[in-house]
């Protein structure tokens, strides 16, 4: 009977083990799945600010809530089983759903570094609370979009680091990725955008120290945001033109791949910071041609906008809601009124 009793312990044992081996392995498939889609969360973190910028600041908090549950709704009952269905049944398209988020993330990447180049630059809208509760609704909708074409990239690239794993272990990691990224982002938009009201406050207190502090935070705040609005578009060339790279090399094309390992390899062989500057490499060769496949696409695209129906007005101004929330631009005024 003791010896059942051992037996059966031994069992339990070995199951918990496994079980926390399991949960080990979903961990770190999470983090490795979460590391490769930062590009796209970064550039996410710095798109939705947009939306509310200029705001009342008492529906700051408001508009962000919105977009993180409807963000949240994307990921989860949406995109995630879409993506294990795929995954499970006809797994070999998810290289070309990962390719054409590339080509994506390529053109967002260089019409924006093409925008700042050419001067070309949205005119101030005048905010959405301003213009109705209808306008801000118009907003959260385009806002959360936006949201879901990042959010497929950000679902697809975790999805492809995690292939090899069960379905169980993978609608798993999914789902915490898909929890955290989204608490991650619209946390930190949270911050950003209350980041001016934080150090107003901070200005009122008898404390010197704070007072600079809060003067800081606010002088300092045009500065973090344009930072991030560029970290966000090197970003998005550096993951879009990588995805490119990797796919071409999957589907038999190996000479752009070759070309850069054969780049980064004199660096590689460097004592300590040998791997920092390979990678470092790989990443700016990445980014290069990120912003030369996305010259190329968007040099077909911008064509066929100016005679789509959510193609460009006679003002030259982005229209049309789909366009619009697909750029990340807010809806101009006489869109909004008309």
């Amino acid at each position: 009977m003791s010896g059942g009793l051992v037996a059966l312990l031994d069992d339990v044992a070995a199951l918990a083990r496994i079980a926390a081996a399991s949960a080990d392995d979903v961990a770190a498939g999470a983090a490795r799945a979460g590391v490769k889609a930062a590009g796209v969360v970064i550039d996410d973190a710095a798109v939705t600010p947009q939306y509310v910028s200029g705001a009342d600041p008492s529906r700051e908090l408001p508009m962000i809530k919105k977009i993180f549950w409807g963000s949240l709704r994307n990921k989860l009952l949406f995109i995630l089983p879409a993506l294990l269905v795929i995954s499970s049944f006809v797994p070999g398209v998810i290289p070309f759903i990962l390719m054409l988020g590339g080509t994506y993330l390529c053109y967002e990447g260089a019409e924006k570094v093409w925008h700042k180049l050419s001067g070309h630059h949205e005119e101030a809208n005048e905010p959405a609370v301003d213009r109705g509760p209808e306008a801000e609704r118009k907003v959260t909708k385009g806002a959360i979009t936006t949201d879901f074409i990042l959010s497929c990239e950000i679902m697809v690239i975790s999805l492809n680091e995690v292939a090899a794993e069960s379905v169980w272990s993978r609608a798993l990691i999914l789902v915490i990725v898909a929890i955290g990224i989204t608490i991650g982002v619209y946390g930190a938009v949270a911050l950003i955008v209350k980041m001016d009201d934080i150090g107003l406050h901070l200005t009122t207190k008898d404390s010197a120290g704070a007072q600079r502090i809060g003067r800081l935070l606010v002088t300092g705040m045009p500065a973090v945001l344009t930072a991030i609005t560029v970290v966000g578009t090197v970003a998005m060339l550096w993951v879009g033109g990588h995805i490119m790279l990797q796919g071409a090399y999957e589907l038999g094309w190996h000479l752009p791949y070759d070309i850069v390992h054969f780049l980064e390899e004199p660096f590689a062989g460097i004592a300590v910071m040998g791997g920092v500057l390979a990678w470092l490499v790989n990443t700016l060769c990445s980014a290069v041609l990120g912003l030369a496949w996305g010259s190329i696409v968007m040099a077909v695209v911008l064509p066929l906008l100016k005679v789509l129906p959510f193609g460009k007005d006679k003002g030259g101004h982005e229209a049309g809601d789909f366009r619009a929330a697909v750029a990340g631009h807010r809806p101009s005024k006489d869109e909004a009124d008309s």
